[in-house]
């Protein structure tokens, strides 16, 4: 029982330190036709739910039905009544890989 225990509680600091890791702000940029797109967000994870903002030089809006599971993350984005779907994964402590249907990008944190 107390192997299980421990077990357990090791698995559940493991979750917990996983997911924290995303907490913080990120920037990111990507080539279009129209020139150099840039992001800012802002990452807040609770649990497996993760919160936060988008920022570009077209406004700024709340990530919706944001989720974490392990270093995987989801999310998305409305803007001008369309809806994007975000995937990403947390490739280190400094690097997120993000993706939509436009393509990949890959954001860095920002050191505060």
């Amino acid at each position: 029982m107390r192997k299980l225990f421990t077990t357990l509680f090791v698995l559940g600091c493991m979750t917990a330190f996983a997911q924290k890791t995303i907490d913080g702000n990120w920037k990111g940029s990507r080539e279009t036709p129209n020139g150099t797109f840039e992001v800012s967000y802002t990452f807040k994870a609770a649990g497996n739910v993760l919160t936060g903002t988008w920022k570009t030089q077209f406004g700024e809006t709340q990530l919706q039905n944001g989720k974490v599971d392990g270093k995987k993350i989801s999310y998305s984005i409305t803007l001008n009544d369309r809806t994007l779907n975000y995937t990403g994964e947390l490739i280190s402590d400094d690097e997120i890989k993000i993706s939509n249907e436009m393509g990949e990008m890959k954001l860095t944190r920002i050191k505060q």
